[in-house]
């Protein structure tokens, strides 16, 4: 276990990361939803740790990481999680992103899929639009004095009726992280969203994937995870009965469908495959 670490990407924003679990097994990356940082993943990584060396990190303009101004593109997005993964000497790893994390996740299985073992796309989608909603975030964070219509945004998004209900310290949590983040950080990882279109491309994907997705969820529908699996060759699909963090939601079903598909990789392949080759990065920034 460690505590939050920083490496510089390229451009000179310092990205945070932290890693969990022991440093023999195969390494797992964990990519969260925009508005969250890697504690996102904090109920479940004790469980995931003790099969992998997790390794969290936060989204440019997120928690711990730089928050550099302007639109950010899922390219550079993309090009971060590569970076991090050359600084530390990380050859392939298995990958699971959620949401934005997703959205990252099908960009590294189609400019890297050398460095990708197994991909986990969660509660994502290949596209989401109009344009015009997204340019509406942007000047909403952007303009107001605080994000509290923001985070209550979210909310509504995130989590099911029965959560938002009554008293949930889950809830309170996660609203008052939002409360606290960069406005330019979030406007910026918008702009990602916003310009992002993989539909025609998640069909070069290769590496052995798992598609889960949410029965209600209100932002990318369970229509977008059964697309995402229809269009990348052999992927399976997951649909859970919960809304959008469901690793929050319904956290033993989530982990549980996470660990058979990554259990079918034997420890011993995945390990070797830890080490740095010299692989190059691609992608565009």
């Amino acid at each position: 276990m460690t505590g939050t670490l920083h490496f510089t990407a390229g451009d000179g924003a310092r990205i945070a990361y932290r890693f969990d679990g022991p440093e023999d097994r195969p390494v797992l990356v964990l990519s969260n939803s925009i508005a969250t940082t890697f504690h996102m993943w904090d109920g479940q990584v004790a469980e995931l740790a003790k099969s992998f060396r997790v390794l969290r990190y936060d989204f440019r303009g997120h928690g711990g990481s730089d928050a550099p101004a302007g639109a950010y593109s899922l390219d550079r997005l993309g090009r971060d999680v590569l970076e991090l993964l050359d600084f530390l000497g990380l050859a392939r790893v298995h990958f699971l992103g959620l949401s934005l994390g997703g959205f990252v996740g099908q960009w590294l299985g189609i400019h890297a899929p050398e460095r990708i073992e197994r991909l986990i796309l969660s509660n994502t989608s290949p596209h989401l639009g109009p344009a015009s909603y997204f340019d509406e975030q942007i000047r909403n964070v952007l303009s107001a004095s605080d994000l509290s219509a923001t985070a209550d945004m979210f909310m509504r998004n995130w989590f099911p009726a029965s959560m938002l209900a009554g008293p949930s310290k889950t809830v309170e949590d996660f609203h008052a992280s939002i409360l606290a983040m960069s406005p330019q950080g979030l406007a910026g990882c918008f702009a990602a969203v916003r310009d992002a279109d993989l539909r025609r491309p998640i069909s070069l994907i290769t590496a052995p994937t798992l598609v889960i997705g949410g029965v209600d969820d209100k932002v990318t529908l369970a229509s977008h995870s059964e697309a995402i699996a229809a269009a990348i060759p052999g992927a399976e699909l997951v649909l859970l009965p919960g809304v959008h963090l469901l690793n929050v939601e319904c956290p033993a079903e989530f982990v549980e469908a996470v660990l058979g598909f990554l259990g079918a990789v034997p420890n011993s392949e995945a390990t070797v495959s830890n080490h740095f080759t010299g692989a190059e990065t691609t992608g565009v920034d």
